[in-house]
């Protein structure tokens, strides 16, 4: 809550100090938004609020002087290239992207157009942009990836009883084209930890079932559920699966934890939405994406979830609970 009025200040700050923006004749500006997830899903709801608040503080009023067209893939693969081409098709002043699908699709489309992204974990490896500080063409956004993280995902499952000796790292290949990347900072960290990792990739429910009960079945292993579309779609399959075989797992975002999952640690991902406004806002007053930096987290939250800690027979470490940021019982 106080990161995001720190937030808000800078943008009632970014307010005041801005000049008047150009309008079109009739008054209304244009964003087209690709979202990755489903519509009503309880944390897109959440994401949609800090985006909505973000564009109010900048003065942007849907169905005022701004116009959003809005569609939602459900993280089906068909349905990017579709909806991107819809967006396109309409003209909008500016695009936001909600994860890598959604960024390539809309990259198919349009290069002109500027898009402002979300929730992307590689934008250089996936040559979204050239660099950080210069992306260089008509992309820009926020990433949801710090290769620091890897190491502070593997620490906080060996800090708990039964002991993790191997992590399978569970993500879709199809919908996460720069988990290779991820792979090799988990790997880089995990002899630090003397522990073993491995991809797991799954593509639908029934591999999810099959990893978690051959991981369980085989002893000492733990989960690590990567940032990844594919995750977000079948959160609840993957957090039945865990508990059904008391795996010891660890999820990249708070929704996990709040919906039942042992231990999250990650960003503020309704955060990253807030913050995408001012980029939105920029780009509607003139701003070229290619002189905005990407920004990557620095901030992570930790949330322990005691309740299925106890239902699966986990002991949490007093020092990580004594460093977790929320602790639900």
């Amino acid at each position: 809550m106080i990161r995001r009025r720190a937030v808000l200040a800078g943008i009632a700050g970014t307010l005041a100090s801005r000049p008047l923006a150009a309008q079109p004749r009739d008054g209304m500006r244009r964003l087209g938004v690709l979202m990755a997830n489903r519509a009503g899903d309880s944390v897109v709801k959440a994401y949609i609020a800090a985006l909505t608040k973000g564009l109010h503080a900048l003065d942007w009023r849907e169905g005022g002087n701004l116009r959003i067209d809005w569609r939602w893939t459900g993280g089906d693969p068909a349905l990017f290239d579709r909806d991107a081409a819809e967006l396109v098709a309409l003209g909008p002043d500016v695009l936001l992207a909600q994860g890598s699908p959604s960024v390539v699709a809309l990259r198919r489309k349009t290069s002109t157009i500027p898009i402002v992204f979300t929730m992307v974990s590689d934008p250089i490896g996936q040559n979204f942009v050239e660099s950080l500080a210069h992306p260089g063409g008509n992309v820009t956004g926020f990433s949801d990836f710090n290769p620091l993280v890897a190491g502070k995902w593997l620490e906080i499952l060996t800090q708990m009883t039964p002991p993790v000796a191997r992590v399978a790292v569970l993500y879709n290949p199809a919908t996460a084209p720069y988990a290779g990347e991820m792979m090799r900072a988990i790997e880089d960290a995990a002899p630090s930890f003397a522990v073993a990792v491995r991809a797991a990739p799954c593509r639908d429910e029934a591999e999810i079932e099959a990893m978690a009960a051959e991981l369980a079945h085989d002893g000492g292993g733990g989960l690590l559920v990567l940032t990844d579309l594919f995750n977000i779609v079948h959160r609840d399959v993957i957090l039945r699966a865990a508990a059904l075989h008391r795996l010891p797992a660890i999820y990249f975002a708070r929704s996990f934890a709040l919906a039942g999952g042992l231990i999250s640690y990650g960003i503020d991902y309704p955060e990253l939405f807030l913050h995408a406004a001012v980029y939105l806002d920029r780009v509607l007053k003139g701003a070229s994406p290619r002189d905005l930096p990407v920004q990557q987290p620095n901030k992570f939250e930790l949330v322990i979830n005691l309740k299925t800690a106890k239902a699966s027979d986990i002991t949490i470490a007093t020092a990580l609970l004594a460093t977790a940021d929320e602790v639900i019982e």
